[in-house]
């Protein structure tokens, strides 16, 4: 079973940055996909970015060239690095984890953490 913890969350102007974190444990961190996903008020959840155990990284057309995935296995953490932040960047971001490499849906996903809000205001 593993445990997936968000922080890093806030609230930011349009164009401000912000860098979410996701502490992993109770699992072999380097053999996971990590994804993060995000998923605003009256929205279905969606896809932002994926991270494999060999680095290969895929991000959602939405946020490619403004937000960077990465992970330290190190650390069993994985990040979101999020820049030039715009209002429809606003939702309830999740971090999580697949044995697989699949799709980008959320029902490729094994396990989920809690979600940090990121507010971004006009």
């Amino acid at each position: 079973q593993v445990q997936l913890v968000e922080s890093g969350g806030g609230s930011v102007q349009a164009g401000g940055s912000l860098r979410l974190s996701c502490a992993a444990s109770g699992g072999t961190f380097s053999s996971y996909v990590m994804y993060w996903f995000r998923q605003a008020p009256g929205k279905e959840r969606e896809f932002v970015a994926r991270i494999t155990w060999s680095v290969l990284t895929d991000y959602a057309d939405s946020v490619k060239g403004r937000f960077t995935i990465s992970r330290d296995n190190a650390k069993n953490t994985v990040y979101l690095q999020m820049n030039s932040l715009k209002p429809e960047d606003t939702a309830v971001y999740y971090c999580a984890a697949a044995r697989s490499y699949g799709t980008k849906r959320p029902q490729a996903v094994d396990y989920w953490g809690q979600g940090t809000q990121v507010t971004v205001s006009s």
